[in-house]
């Protein structure tokens, strides 16, 4: 599958603050594109598995002639529960918009990386000098994301650089070609069944679903193979927003970067 230009340099690893000069240029001509403005996941997999231990990143099935119940926004916003972006916002704790040229359209930016967003707020003080002493790094989780996203709020995500190397890798890419969205990672070794409900665990880092599989081939044996599929995060909120309940897709929980799926999964077991 080919990937237009993402958001982010070309060397993934370059200086910040180039990487959010690029990225503030770059906004002001693509406001159109919103969090959902992503083409849907296609990857094919060989030997077909049934429907209901079918991978999340495995290829789609044709419509079918009856549309049945979808899953809910609630639903969808569930599985993001935990997972904290970072953005800029001035004293009313209001987000801290990039405008196009006209004013016509304005967006948040959201960063995986606290860093990022720091980075972010030096350049909203240097360009903005009303918001100098009051702008502000906040956090935001994924499901409060969603809801805003649903609600016709605008946003643009700023990925971990190192995971955009991360999932080129992984796919065999040329850098150069980038990588559209948030990588996010998946083996369906690691799904797991907990009072009656089945839970497949996605991740925002490789090095986070290695540890997990490292820990599953050492209890099964060196023979485990270790296959990782790598989508986006926006891609995989699309198939679910339209998805059928009950078809597999309700089953993802993705995990936040630095715990482990069993960690998360009891966590929110509790809520």
């Amino acid at each position: 599958m080919e990937f237009p230009k993402p958001l982010v340099p070309t060397n993934p690893l370059s200086s910040i603050s180039t990487f959010i000069h690029q990225n503030c240029v770059r906004l002001g001509s693509e406001l159109s594109c919103r969090l959902d403005d992503t083409r849907r996941l296609a990857a094919t997999l060989a030997g077909r598995l049934q429907r209901q231990t079918l991978p999340p990143f495995a290829a789609l099935s044709q419509p079918k002639q009856a549309v049945a119940a979808t899953l809910t926004t609630d639903c969808v916003a569930k599985t993001l529960v935990g997972t904290a972006v970072y953005t800029v916002s001035n004293s009313n704790n209001e987000f801290v918009l990039i405008s196009d040229p006209n004013g016509a359209k304005s967006i948040g930016l959201l960063c995986f990386r606290q860093e990022d967003a720091e980075a972010f707020l030096a350049q909203v003080r240097l360009r903005k000098r009303e918001l100098r002493g009051q702008a502000k790094v906040v956090p935001i989780t994924l499901d409060q994301v969603y809801m805003l996203k649903v609600e016709g709020i605008a946003f643009r995500f700023l990925p971990d650089p190192v995971q955009i190397k991360n999932a080129l890798e992984l796919k065999a890419a040329d850098i150069s070609t980038g990588f559209d969205g948030v990588p996010v990672f998946q083996s369906d070794l690691l799904v797991v069944k907990k009072k009656n409900k089945r839970y497949c665990p996605i991740y925002f880092q490789k090095e986070d679903i290695e540890k997990e599989l490292s820990k599953f081939r050492a209890s099964r044996g060196s023979g485990v193979s270790q296959h990782i599929m790598v989508g986006s995060l926006e891609d995989v909120l699309k198939k679910m927003e339209m998805s059928e309940k009950n078809s597999g897709w309700e089953d993802l929980i993705f995990i936040p970067p630095g715990k482990s799926h069993s960690q998360h999964i009891q966590e929110v077991a509790k809520v």
